[in-house]
């Protein structure tokens, strides 16, 4: 005999565009069994639960997440405000781990923004030095596309005047030529590469420990976007993670990098029938507008003409595409800049794609899409998806980059809408200069209100309604992730859903960012309760 919970007194968004409003559902085996109007459920039998008249949403997606980053970097120093709001502050949290580290370990550090200091100035090697020359320090910036490191770091991997800049990365340098601490993109991985690594038991305890933060926002689906094979696959973590009390549903991204000698993907890693899987292939065309990186035309503000790294190349795009076809999974491409957009635009266009339940290319960020681009992509079925929390939390450097007006034409959402190309939300997190990076809510009333923090204009002809930011959170999140059967509140999807602690689509639009999530949902089953145990 079926044991139905019949869900009552609700007012259901489902995220279904022919059934947008219910206030009744009915959870079978935690699958929608059944979803419409409470007067409905007259003669249905099954245990009656009461949801009190609150808004009730489906489980969130973020398409574009960097768990175990995330997890990491709540370990470290917190290099934003209120922690640090100075170089001097910096020093000094820095000087103060020294104190306390053991012989042999790193001090990092996470999310220092230029934009966000006294001094709007990066770190340098220097700065560093006055904390300590004894312990290798490094200290990455909020957009994750560059690190500062001290002197003893520099010592450790080799890097001194001589050393060339790596392919697809820039070693910061004095007039003198001497390494300023500062390395970007590629030039990271010569630092990277001689730190010690975490073992693979603390990578899941600490997947398995985010779990419950992710859950308090509302979010029951994830990706990691920076997957890789070796020395542990990520795979196996998130499985292992899984087995171990992880509730969301995964789907991972591998960079290019990492397996391109090896391209080839067993099926059972590829599976979506899996909670955790391999989606794609991931690949990197520039870097960060914030951190002038972003392949742009024309250049960012500044002295010379800074145009930002290029990364990839046409034969590399294809490469990966060739892989990614093979393996019947999407090609991710990280690209911000115009030339980076306009470089794979230019690359795929007049050529079939490969998936048909999905976008077989997905352009992650898109910030800076020309008017051809966008038109070019909706001919060509390309997905894009942009993160708005990124002006809303990082307006100091796109305004110092690139410009009042410039800024106001960035992350164009309306338009790419408009022009009917498939656009999902996600967060980025931890790789925004935002104290709670994750959380979806502010992502949503930055896409609302197009506004930053500080109430800077960042465009007023590119904000959307709060339902389709909903749907980009959900609905079209699936559609680009192609996770199955999520994304919506409707029969044979599975049972995720939240309840809100207020009506999300009657607030105002300033209070979006307010909202929490008092209960979350996954299989029908409650994983998350606001201030309780579950």
């Amino acid at each position: 005999m079926n044991h139905d919970i019949i869900y009552v007194n609700g007012k259901i968004f489902t995220a279904n565009p022919t059934q947008p409003y219910a206030s009744a559902m009915v959870i079978r085996d935690g699958r929608i069994h059944w979803i419409g109007e409470e007067e409905e459920t007259k003669g249905m039998t099954g245990e009656r639960m009461n949801l009190q008249g609150r808004r009730v949403l489906p489980g969130l997606i973020d398409a574009h997440l960097h768990p175990l980053y995330l997890a990491g970097s709540s370990k470290q120093i917190s290099c934003m405000p209120p922690v640090v709001e100075s170089l001097e502050d910096l020093i000094d949290e820095v000087r103060k781990a020294s104190e306390s580290q053991d012989s042999g370990g790193w001090i990092e550090g996470w999310g220092y923004d230029e934009g966000k200091l006294k001094e709007r100035r990066s770190p340098s090697r220097w700065d560093l030095d006055q904390a300590t020359t004894k312990v290798p320090v490094i200290i990455t910036r909020t957009c994750t596309h560059m690190v500062v490191v001290n002197s003893k770091a520099l010592e450790l991997a080799g890097i001194t005047k001589d050393t060339p800049d790596p392919v697809g990365g820039k070693i910061d340098r004095d007039p003198y030529g001497e390494p300023t601490g500062v390395l970007r993109e590629n030039a990271k991985g010569l630092v990277q590469q001689v730190m010690p690594v975490q073992t693979v038991e603390e990578e899941i305890e600490g997947l398995v420990e985010l779990s419950p933060k992710l859950l308090s926002h509302g979010i029951t689906a994830i990706t990691d976007l920076m997957a890789k094979p070796k020395p542990a696959d990520y795979l196996d973590m998130y499985r292992a993670a899984t087995e171990k009390g992880m509730k969301q549903r995964a789907v991972l991204y591998y960079i290019w990098e990492t397996i391109k000698d090896d391209p080839i993907l067993a099926k059972n890693k590829t599976n979506r029938d899996q909670d955790n899987h391999i989606g794609g292939i991931k690949i990197f065309a520039d870097g960060s507008v914030s951190g002038q990186t972003a392949w742009v035309n024309p250049p960012f503000l500044g002295e010379g003409e800074n145009y930002g790294i290029p990364m990839t190349t046409k034969e590399e795009l294809l490469l990966a595409s060739q892989a990614a076809e093979e393996n019947h999974i999407q090609l991710v491409i990280h690209a911000m800049g115009e030339q980076a957009i306009d470089l794979i635009i230019d690359t795929f266009h007049g050529k079939k794609g490969w998936m048909e339940d999905g976008p077989s290319i997905r352009i992650e960020h898109a910030a800076m899409p020309s008017r051809k681009a966008l038109q070019q992509a909706s001919e060509m079925g390309i997905a894009f998806v942009p993160q708005p929390i990124f002006l809303y939390a990082e307006i100091e450097s796109y305004l110092t980059n690139l410009g009042a007006e410039r800024t106001k034409q960035t992350y164009p959402i309306r338009s790419m809408l408009d022009k009917g190309i498939l656009v999902a939300f996600s967060s980025d997190a931890p790789a925004t200069a935002w104290a709670d990076p994750v959380n979806p809510f502010i992502g949503m009333m930055a896409a609302v209100t197009r506004k930053a923090y500080d109430g800077t204009d960042t465009g007023q002809e590119q904000r959307i309604d709060i339902e389709t930011a909903i749907m980009l959170y959900t609905k079209a999140a699936q559609e680009v992730t192609r996770i199955p059967d999520v994304g919506q509140l409707a029969p044979g999807y599975h049972a995720d859903f939240i309840v809100l602690d207020r009506d999300i689509l009657t607030i105002k639009p300033e209070e979006i960012g307010e909202v929490q999530v008092e209960e979350t949902y996954m299989a029908g089953k409650l994983v998350f309760q606001k201030g309780t145990a579950v």
